[in-house]
Parts: C-alpha cells; sequence; structure tokens
C-alpha cells in the first residue's frame, strides 16, 4: 500500500476571481456584492458604496502587510477584494524603484526593471493564495485597455482588450486566478440610410460580462459558465462560497471599517508564502508592558514628524517612535536618540519601508528582551 491516499471528488474551496473592463462598467461595484467582503481599495473607488473597507495603503508593504492579517486570520471576512490590480502594480513600481535607489522604472536599464516588479507582484499573488488556503475568497478588480496583438501565425495586427497593467504582470494574474471576467458595454452597430451614404451608428448600452477567450479578450471560468452573462454578481453567486459564513467564523457588521484596530495575533501557521514576516505579538493587548493606544500613537508620531507611509504602518502594528529609533540606532544606521522626521527620504523608502517586514522583526524581538 502506498503513503499516499487517493481522494476524488470536487473539493471545496475559496475561488480565486479577476474583473477588468472600461472605467466606470462597474467593477467595484460588481465586487461588493461577493459575500463578507472586505476591500482593500488603493484608488478611492469605494467611497459611495457602504462596504467595509481598511485604510487605503500607503505604501507596497502596508498593502503586504494587511493581506497578510487577512491571512493569519486578523481581520475576519469571507472575501477579499483587491480594488484595483494596476493601481497596485504601481505601489509595487515606486517600491522596487525606492528600494534600488532610482527615480523611476526605466532607470534600470531595458526591461530590467519590470522584472523586478514581476518577481515583486509575485510575492503578493503568493500571500493571496495563503488567504485562498485560509478559505477566503479573493476577487481583484483591474481596468482595460485597448492594446495591439499581433498572432505570431498570422499575417497582420488587430486590436483587443487587455489588464492595464504591464506586459510581465498581466501573465501572473490571469494564470493566477480560477476565473477571469471581461466586463463591457454591449453595443450593436447598425446602419442608417441606404447606399453609399449609409453610416454607421451604435446602439446599446446593456453591460454584459464574457466569461471564455476571444479573439478581442481574455476570459476564462472553471465551471462551464456560458460565455456571455448579464454583469450582475447572481450571475456566478452559485460558485462562490461562503466558507467562513456557513461555518459560523464570519457574520456581517453593520459599522463600515475604517481605520485599523490592532487585535493579538494567533501563532502563524507554516505557509508556502513566506513573503512578509509576521511575528507572533502583533497588537498593543498581546504586550506585557504598557503601550500608547493607537490614536495617541498617532498623535505621537505626526508631532514627531514622522512621514505619512511610515506613520501608517507605525500604527497599524503598535509601533512607537522610540521602538523604531532603537532599532535603527542598533544597526548602525543613525544614533538612536536621532528624531525620524530627520531620516533621510531614501532611507525611509528604500530601507524601512522597502523592508517593513524585516524592520518590525526586529522591532518585536526587542519587545520580547523586556520581560
Amino acid at each position: 500500500m502506498g503513503k499516499y491516499e487517493i481522494t476524488s471528488g470536487v473539493v471545496p474551496a475559496a475561488q480565486k476571481v479577476v474583473i477588468y473592463g472600461p472605467e466606470g462598467v462597474g467593477k467595484t461595484t460588481f465586487a461588493s456584492q461577493f459575500p463578507g467582503v472586505v476591500f482593500i481599495d488603493t484608488e478611492g473607488s469605494t467611497k459611495k458604496l457602504n462596504v467595509q473597507r481598511l485604510p487605503k495603503p500607503s505604501s507596497w508593504a502596508m498593502m503586504m502587510d494587511m493581506v497578510n492579517d487577512v491571512r493569519i486570520g486578523n481581520i475576519p471576512c469571507s472575501t477579499l477584494a483587491i480594488d484595483t490590480a494596476d493601481w497596485s502594480e504601481a505601489m509595487c513600481i515606486r517600491a522596487v524603484c525606492d528600494k534600488a535607489g532610482v527615480k523611476g522604472i526605466e532607470d534600470f536599464g531595458y526591461g530590467k526593471g519590470y522584472v523586478y516588479v514581476k518577481e515583486e507582484f509575485g510575492k503578493l499573488l503568493d500571500l493571496l493564495e495563503g488567504v485562498v488556503n485560509a478559505g477566503i475568497n479573493v476577487v481583484i478588480t483591474a481596468h482595460a485597455q485597448i492594446t495591439k496583438f499581433e498572432q505570431p501565425d498570422e499575417m497582420g495586427a488587430y486590436d483587443r482588450w487587455t489588464m492595464k497593467t504591464s506586459k510581465q504582470v498581466a501573465p501572473l494574474i490571469r494564470e493566477w486566478c480560477d476565473t477571469l471576467l471581461f466586463a463591457n458595454y454591449k453595443t450593436i452597430v447598425v446602419k442608417d440610410g441606404d447606399g453609399k451614404n449609409a453610416k454607421s451608428k451604435g446602439q446599446g448600452s446593456r453591460r454584459v460580462m464574457y466569461t471564455t477567450h476571444h479573439a478581442c479578450w481574455d476570459a476564462k471560468n472553471r465551471d462551464g459558465l456560458p460565455d456571455e452573462l448579464p454583469f450582475d454578481f447572481a450571475s456566478i453567486a452559485h460558485i462562490i462560497p461562503d466558507l467562513h459564513h456557513s461555518a459560523g467564523v464570519y457574520s456581517t457588521p453593520t459599522a463600515v471599517v475604517t481605520a485599523p484596530v490592532p487585535t493579538p495575533a494567533p501563532a502563524a501557521q507554516p505557509s508556502a508564502t513566506p513573503a512578509v514576516v509576521v511575528p507572533e505579538k502583533s497588537g498593543p493587548e498581546s504586550l506585557p508592558f504598557n503601550r500608547l493606544n493607537p490614536a495617541e500613537n498617532e498623535k505621537a508620531l505626526r508631532a514627531a514628524g514622522v512621514p505619512e507611509k511610515l506613520l501608517a504602518l507605525m500604527v497599524a502594528n503598535s509601533v512607537e517612535a522610540a521602538d523604531l529609533q532603537k532599532v535603527v540606532g542598533d544597526r548602525g544606521y543613525f544614533p538612536a536618540d536621532m528624531p525620524i522626521r530627520d531620516y533621510p527620504q531614501e532611507f525611509v523608502e528604500g530601507c524601512l519601508l522597502a523592508a517593513w517586514d524585516d524592520v518590525f522583526k526586529m522591532i518585536v524581538d526587542n519587545w520580547d528582551l523586556l520581560f
């Protein structure tokens, strides 16, 4: 008898869904109808919607920290929505440039910068895979653009819709997801008049979504969906599970989440997603010594002139100014009593933010030494 057990049948699992389409077609509204959804809104698209959302990430490190918090159970939800992929990639590009100390992605040399962006964005998808393995659906929205495409075995080029991300990141997203939906307005072209003077006019504005590949767009699904469906969540609701709600873990709150509330983090489970290391103790309630509450800490950090992107991460993780100054001093970067406001911008962007997971681990290691 072999060491490995053979199983069969359909395995219930959370879904990875990507929705892309032109601006204004309703991608964010569509994503808001997923069960128990919490948004990471990178561009402010949810302002007019009564949905649960985390603070707008001010840096790539903060974005990764938020996703990891969902993965390890610090943020209860049935669905995590990333709105949007292209704005997230822009943060990723900025982080890659800051880490390398260059002003723009082209400064790496021909094509090299986007290779680093592909690797960094892949870490986000790995982390999101961990979210899915925890039984939480992931839905990513993205804008669409028209690009020229040329078949390698055909003559000539033609227009097609693609995701508005780099050509290195788009394939990663397409391969990662279970369901790729292209949403658009369905327009019918009719002839107005007769003979040579006849003109073509577009009619109709019905919103639809496409679920299978076409010469003019990318789409796919693994559930036998019709090629075209009304752009309504009810059309795919039967393939989107609500595993946490069914298990009694998630209950829909009435209040909108507008700010991070630090809570004790459970011990992180072994995972194939090591992109962000979050220590076991990550909130003030889990520490054996007095800490400022989040509001007091934010006020103190602002008074100390801490840059906004760094401030957001420090408040979310209950890090006070002295904690960071000690790590910076211990590592020999700058004197421990040097005010954070005086840290060079390239040090903040290229070291503290770019390697926040490592910086935060060193801070928590210092907390451990206090008891």
